[in-house]
């Protein structure tokens, strides 16, 4: 192999490919990044055996062939190399890059030890990219960290039509989002889920193009039952969703010459529309920065895993935290636009600032039903009552 490539366009494809590969390799070869040469493109890889990711770019090419090297030195070296065009051979072992007056010489890897990468599965449909990176950060801001409950650790998205639903949840708060898409068959539907962390990764990083492409591969072609199972604890009256999303089902996305595909969590999610009030009791509009910075400020006093208090009445929003025995803080927020009965109820300020950063308005609405219930934040409705965001959080039990 012996090609010339330009050397931005190369450190941005071999950054973006490097997203891919496994901190902890299984075996060595998976550590590597394979660079395979045609004519006039250069298609590099990665793969992890859960997830892939393929970069293609425009080259100067003198002899085709490929190469398997380490892909994290690759990236370190490509971030560091001078601004000149970029030159790799490889040979006998070894490939070397040059470029100006740096030369790297790299061990190469057995080629035939590394696994192929899985086939993407045919184009579902397309959403703009923007939208779905906004629309995928403001979900998977809820989805659970705990290795121990896998199916947590992922967004579900559901497809009727042309609409995406994306919900995550922890069992203490849940995030749903809907927005618009264009898929091949007008009738589709489908629900997969994915897991939270290669999709906030992916989403964010193909916001280059216009679009994205989105290729589902559902195992056996079927998509999901009903399991009565008993609820987990934390929100209340949670059934048991339960996906076919073993096996071989995989997910891709596509935009701009970068492709990637994860392989699809199994197991058990909860059934989260009956856990959306559709009727409430009281609901107060409060500016989304003032409450934001207000959550902050009081917050600095609040112990680890202790909360925020808040005392809504007419027209005004008290919120306290800390303790006679510790540090305490209080603010009182002004011009609060409140409708039902006083009400005190106390938040995770974490919880509550990560909804709360992730509703795109200048206005947030928070609607109660009972005390001990959870609150459901969205922003303003639009003119007919809808909200394309919601999440539902659970408040702190107070003592009496």
């Amino acid at each position: 192999m012996r090609i010339l490539v330009e050397r931005d366009v190369f450190a941005d494809a071999v950054a973006w490919t490097a997203r891919a590969l496994p901190l902890r390799p299984t075996v060595p070869v998976l550590a590597g990044m394979r660079l395979h040469a045609t004519a006039d493109e250069l298609t590099l890889s990665s793969f992890d055996y859960d997830v892939s990711a393929q970069a293609r770019i425009p080259i100067s090419g003198q002899v085709p062939g490929s190469a398997l090297v380490s892909g994290r030195l690759l990236a370190e070296i490509s971030r560091s190399l001078p601004g000149q065009p970029v030159s790799i051979s490889a040979e006998g072992g070894r490939a070397v890059l040059t470029c100006g007056s740096a030369t790297f010489s790299l061990l190469t890897m057995p080629e035939d030890e590394y696994p192929a990468l899985p086939t993407m599965p045919g184009v579902s449909g397309t959403v703009g990219s923007d939208a779905f990176a906004t629309a995928v950060s403001q979900t998977a801001v809820a989805a659970g960290r705990d290795d121990t409950l896998p199916t947590l650790t992922g967004v579900r998205i559901e497809i009727e039509g042309d609409l995406l639903t994306l919900i995550s949840t922890d069992r203490y708060r849940l995030a749903v989002r809907e927005l618009r898409w264009n898929p091949v068959l007008p009738d589709m539907s489908a629900a997969v889920l994915i897991p939270a962390k290669a999709l906030t990764d992916t989403a964010r990083s193909l916001t280059t193009a216009a679009e994205v492409s989105i290729a589902l591969g559902l195992p056996g072609g079927e998509s999901s039952s009903v399991d009565s199972s008993q609820p987990p604890p934390g929100l209340p009256g949670t059934a048991i969703y339960a996906g076919n999303y073993g096996g071989d089902g995989m997910v891709g996305f596509e935009a701009s010459g970068r492709r990637t595909t994860t392989r699809l969590l199994s197991g058990e999610f909860p059934r989260y529309r009956s856990l959306l009030p559709s009727v409430v009791n009281a609901t107060a509009e409060v500016p989304t920065s003032l409450l934001i910075e207000s959550v902050r400020r009081v917050a600095l006093v609040a112990e680890r895993n202790s909360a925020v208090r808040f005392s809504f009445t007419s027209g005004q929003l008290s919120l306290e935290a800390g303790t006679g025995d510790e540090a305490q803080a209080d603010e009182v927020v002004e011009a609060t636009s409140f409708d039902g009965d006083d009400l005190t109820i106390a938040f995770n300020p974490t919880y509550l600032l990560d909804g709360l950063t992730a509703i795109d308005s200048d206005t947030t609405r928070i609607a109660f039903t009972e005390p001990g219930k959870p609150a459901l934040l969205t922003g303003k409705p639009a003119p007919d009552g809808s909200t394309d965001y919601r999440y539902l959080l659970m408040p702190f039990r107070m003592n009496s």
